[in-house]
């Protein structure tokens, strides 16, 4: 018997497998095997993603409010989803950044315990709320992602 939910795939009494995408399951109409494909989540207007130098880049892009911060959180926990991860966020395209854009940068930073974590930022009103809230401390931003990927390995996680 092969059970499904968005995440999992189980087959009788054997462990599920893990998906890194949610999971569509289609049968034929004659019955039999079921196929199980992986689906890449959505894509958003406020995040690209793509890789750089062994690292996940994640340029963040527009206005990041509550609204887009819950557009952009699958993706991020996609791409933090393994603690080794090497992850670069790019904030060079922003518009505008609030405590969900603040929040969405704490997340990548406990998920990644023992991954590397690089923050992006030149923007001063973002960069001056890095450094308020203390954040600029604990995720060094650098001014571009050349000077971010050249930065020697910086740990990220929980203190």
């Amino acid at each position: 018997m092969l059970e499904c939910s968005r995440w999992r795939v189980t087959c009788g009494r054997r462990t599920g497998v893990e998906a890194r995408w949610p999971v569509l399951v289609t049968r034929s109409r004659l019955g039999g095997d079921g196929v199980v494909r992986y689906e890449p989540p959505p894509l958003t207007r406020y995040l690209r993603v793509r890789r750089e130098r062994g690292h996940t880049v994640l340029e963040f892009r527009g206005e990041i409010d509550i609204a887009a911060a819950s557009e952009i959180v699958p993706h991020l926990d996609l791409a933090t989803a393994e603690a080794d991860t090497r992850v670069v966020i790019d904030l060079t395209h922003i518009e505008f950044f609030d405590a969900s854009g603040l929040r969405l940068l704490q997340r990548a930073r406990h998920r990644l315990a023992h991954g590397r974590l690089l923050l992006v930022c030149a923007h001063p009103l973002t960069l001056r709320m890095l450094r308020i809230t203390g954040l600029s401390r604990l995720l060094p931003p650098s001014p571009d992602l050349d000077t971010a990927l050249a930065r020697p390995g910086s740990r990220s996680g929980p203190d």
